[in-house]
């Protein structure tokens, strides 16, 4: 019988430090922060919720006022958030952020993992018949294979 050598913890490198998760506001993208929320208090990590503000040339063009409905669906994102953050504030404590990026989805989330050193990412099922042909964000982060990816439906 061989001696084993005592593990030695290393402190503050077990588990993700920084969980990213997108939202867009639909159903499934509500239900992939709730589960990052949990993920990031079981873990201590830090929550990033990343709202995607996507730039259409074409509605600008049209005179669409794109970066006025999109800075609305962010605000109105943020209130949501922060109105289940203060219900659940004596039950649980989770530490979280809310960013905005410009682009596309699958970009704007790319580069939020990466400038905020994400350990995860988390997404949620698409929910357009139309990525069936074309491929959801969740496939295209998963292919990229840059960090853990969760998609939750």
């Amino acid at each position: 019988m061989t001696e084993q050598q005592p593990h030695q913890f290393e402190r503050g490198t077990d588990g993700p430090k920084v969980i990213v998760a997108g939202l867009d506001g639909s159903d499934s993208s509500m239900r992939a922060a709730a589960y990052a929320a949990g993920l990031a208090r079981r873990q201590h990590a830090l929550l990033a919720l990343v709202y995607v503000q996507p730039v259409m040339p074409a509605g600008a063009a049209l005179g669409a006022p794109v970066a006025d409905t999109t800075g609305e669906i962010a605000e109105g994102l943020v209130s949501e958030i922060r109105a289940a953050t203060e219900r659940l504030k004596d039950i649980w404590d989770v530490r979280w952020e809310f960013h905005t990026f410009r682009g596309d989805p699958y970009n704007g989330l790319v580069t939020a993992a990466d400038e905020l050193k994400a350990d995860a990412v988390v997404v949620g099922a698409s929910e357009s018949a139309g990525h069936r042909f074309i491929g959801s964000v969740a496939i295209r982060l998963v292919k990229a294979g840059r960090w853990p990816v969760t998609v939750v439906p």
